[in-house]
């Protein structure tokens, strides 16, 4: 399971021209899931974003986690993550998991994080999606449950 996590001001939603979901500080969570992935994996990356230690301290460094301000979590599916693009110039997305397997392994990850004790909102699974974000800092960090990565 990967995870691109940004530290954002903001940061929304939109199907269809529609705002289905939007934060304000917090983070944005762009999850992949791949071929092989568990339940395991799910927690693991959740406990792990969740303890993050990204938003400054009344110093200016980088202490405090995502629990610890109060800031809100956006997780939005995104299949690409697992694009290998080392052959050719079309990405193969051999490695992403089939959709019904990665929107299960997705709600588990979400329930992860609610469960330690954040406030979540969702993209809509499988949808095609606008995403609107005000970057902090920036702060952008790439996450993966393989602990080898």
């Amino acid at each position: 399971m990967r995870a691109v996590v940004q530290r954002v001001l903001s940061a929304k939603v939109k199907v269809n021209g529609q705002e289905i979901s939007a934060i304000g500080p917090g983070l944005l969570v762009f999850l992949g899931v791949k071929v092989g992935d568990t339940e395991e994996d799910a927690w693991y990356l959740a406990e792990k974003i969740a303890g993050l230690r990204v938003f400054p301290d009344r110093e200016g460094k980088m202490n405090l986690s995502v629990q610890d301000t109060g800031g809100r979590v956006l997780v939005v599916s995104q299949f690409t993550l697992y694009g290998d693009c080392r052959k050719g110039r079309r990405p193969s997305f051999s490695e992403a998991a089939p959709a019904e397997e990665a929107e299960k392994l997705y709600q588990s990850f979400v329930e992860a994080l609610k469960k330690q004790g954040l406030e979540v909102a969702c993209g809509q699974f499988q949808a095609y999606m606008q995403v609107e974000l005000v970057n902090d800092g920036p702060v952008t960090l790439l996450l993966d449950s393989n602990r080898l990565f």
